[in-house]
């Protein structure tokens, strides 16, 4: 396995993948009332980290024990199989345009994590949006529930296209990545409208590329989790 961006892999210890685990956490522990299962991971623009996110946040929920599986829901430029060092021949969207009973086996790719599995997004299709909006999509999802402890949908940049905005209907809450110092505020407000419109829950925002080198954030670091005399 590659893991190109995968620290909570290369650097379980790390102050990041720290960082990560504190995301599960904040995850878990958001609502009393429901589990939250599935996760719908987007951000506003291309470049903001969203794939990098979803692939930690996937394997440190993993790592906690739970069954977990990553999907490529962006059928345009995807990238978890990159990240992965899998094959994108077979993924998502070869499922969904099956002709037979979706079988949650096919194109599903094991990894060296034992309880995390990751679903790349297959042939591209010409009609993305109308793929996952499809009756096919919820069964499989819900399928998907009978086996995993955790489902996560890596998605499109909500401002450029409708699809993550179609997902969050099948999903117990979002996730939205921003990246410091390069998102414009305008297009992150619109992406919580965005979101809101669909009646999504969003569980929090994710602020990515901030400054590792700046004071604060090791003095936060060390506080946390060094031994401070």
């Amino acid at each position: 396995m590659k893991g190109l961006d995968l620290i909570t892999f290369k650097e379980p210890t790390s102050p990041m993948s720290e960082s990560y685990r504190t995301l599960r956490t904040n995850i878990q522990f958001s609502s009393f009332d429901k589990k939250i299962k599935t996760i719908l991971i987007t951000s506003s623009g291309p470049g903001e980290g969203k794939t990098t996110t979803s692939s930690n946040l996937a394997m440190v929920m993993a790592q906690g024990g739970n069954k977990t599986i990553l999907i490529d829901c962006d059928q345009r430029k995807p990238q978890v199989h990159k990240v992965f060092g899998f094959s994108n021949e077979n993924g998502l969207s070869n499922i969904l345009v099956s002709d037979n009973e979706v079988d949650i086996n096919i194109g599903v790719h094991e990894t060296e994590e034992p309880n995390l599995h990751v679903l790349s997004s297959g042939t591209r299709p010409p009609n993305p949006a109308e793929l996952l909006g499809s009756a096919k999509m919820k069964n499989f999802i819900e399928q998907l529930k009978k086996t995993y402890d955790f489902i996560i949908l890596d998605t499109p940049p909500i401002v450029l296209v409708t699809d993550a905005q179609i997902l969050a209907q099948y999903t117990d809450g979002c996730l939205l990545v921003i990246s410091s110092g390069e998102a414009e505020r305008d297009s992150v407000i619109k992406s919580k409208g965005l979101l809101e419109k669909v009646n999504a829950k969003i569980l929090g925002t994710v602020l990515n590329k901030v400054d590792s080198k700046k004071k604060g954030y090791y003095h936060y670091q060390y506080e946390y989790g060094g031994t401070s005399k």
